[in-house]
């Protein structure tokens, strides 16, 4: 069984997710594995929120290189989770805008 917390692994806080929070759009970096079910109801449970739509996106590490050797960062999971009209905000983004 996965928890919640599992799923959710960190909020991803950057220029463009700050300008969607207006239209009650919050982003966040997922397990690889979790689908958009899974992550409704994640944030759901954590933030005690009404969630009306999951978009998700797999994102490509970036190469990087050390001197001559080339490297590659692990690939991640971002979701842009957008609340209902009737629900309230998520409090933890409400001092970052």
């Amino acid at each position: 069984m996965t928890y919640a917390h599992d799923i959710i692994i960190k909020p991803i806080i950057s220029e463009q997710s700050m300008d969607q929070l207006s239209d009650k759009k919050y982003t966040f970096e997922v397990k690889k594995s979790a689908n958009k079910i899974e992550i409704k109801k994640a944030v759901e449970e954590i933030f005690g929120v009404k969630v009306e739509s999951v978009n998700t996106m797999n994102m490509l590490g970036k190469v990087k290189r050390m001197g001559r050797n080339e490297g590659r960062r692990a690939s991640w999971k971002k979701a842009i989770v957008k609340l209902t009209a009737d629900s309230k905000t998520i409090e933890f983004f409400e001092g970052m805008a």
